[in-house]
């Protein structure tokens, strides 16, 4: 089961993705994986998913997204 913080930084990914047209397959593919599994394991709310992603994918994904790091994040813990 994930935390609520790797849960919140999972879906503002994938708001940030989805407002900028990126689909599944091209973050995974920018992020140097071979197929989308990777980006849709981690976006899927089963709820024994554990999948995150991690601090250097944040960083790569902001690069993909042209968008910040802190962009993921909440303004206050949660």
């Amino acid at each position: 089961m994930r935390s609520a913080i790797e849960q919140y930084i999972i879906d503002k990914v994938r708001e940030i993705r989805l407002e900028k047209n990126i689909s599944q397959a091209d973050l995974a593919y920018g992020l140097g994986f071979e197929s989308t599994g990777y980006v849709g394991q981690i976006e899927s709310s089963k709820p024994e998913n554990t999948e995150v992603y991690n601090i250097d994918h944040l960083n790569e994904i902001a690069k993909i997204l042209n968008c910040s790091p802190k962009s993921f994040w909440p303004e206050l813990p949660l």
